[in-house]
């Protein structure tokens, strides 16, 4: 080989060489790259895992407190009508009283109506002509010197009466007494219905 062979050669040699380091050194480099991009891949995808596995208990919890909620709106609900149809009751077995219970019952409010004795006691037309007379004679009885009078007109009542003393009326009727009483006792009702909560 003469002198311009081997300098080609070599050459050849270092040219080859120094693309073997290059392509060494660029595979390195992007062998570091890639295994940048892979750690921040694997980063960015555990960090949307666990954003989503928060989203989901999030969403979970929201749906879990949505459905306890309609629960209690349901329970409260049917806790209420309950009350609602004790009441109900209440009124009726007011209402369908045998004759002589309804009418001591008639008289003791009478007498806590109108402690002076006066006045006209109205009733439901049905209960001014079954009860109204005999009702209003014990209460005037009772009190002494009453001078109620059974009063001529009547009302649409569901039992009871409307004492009227000029321009004064007491409502007596078993409805208003038993809407009454629910503003006071509804709690106590509810707790005698319902122990456990």
């Amino acid at each position: 080989m003469n002198g311009i062979e081997r300098i080609t050669a070599r050459l050849d040699a270092d040219t080859q060489a120094e693309i073997d380091r290059i392509r060494e050194n660029a595979k390195a480099e992007a062998e570091k790259v890639a295994q940048g991009y892979r750690t921040q891949m694997e980063s960015e995808t555990a960090e949307l895992r666990e954003r989503s596995r928060r989203a989901a208990a999030e969403r979970e919890e929201r749906l879990v407190s949505a459905a306890q909620m309609e629960a209690r709106k349901t329970a409260l609900a049917a806790r209420q009508e309950m009350v609602d149809k004790a009441y109900a009751l209440a009124l009726e077995k007011l209402c369908s009283l045998p004759e002589e219970q309804y009418i001591q019952t008639v008289v003791a409010l009478l007498v806590q109506a109108a402690p002076d004795g006066k006045g006209e006691v109205i009733f439901s037309k049905e209960q001014r002509e079954r009860v109204g007379t005999a009702a209003v004679a014990l209460a005037n009885s009772r009190l002494g010197d009453g001078k109620l009078t059974v009063s001529a007109q009547t009302r649409p009542l569901k039992g009871g009466f409307i004492l009227s003393n000029g321009r004064v009326e007491v409502n007596c009727s078993f409805d208003t007494l038993v809407r009454l009483q629910r503003a006071e006792t509804a709690g106590e009702v509810a707790k005698r219905l319902f122990p456990q909560t």
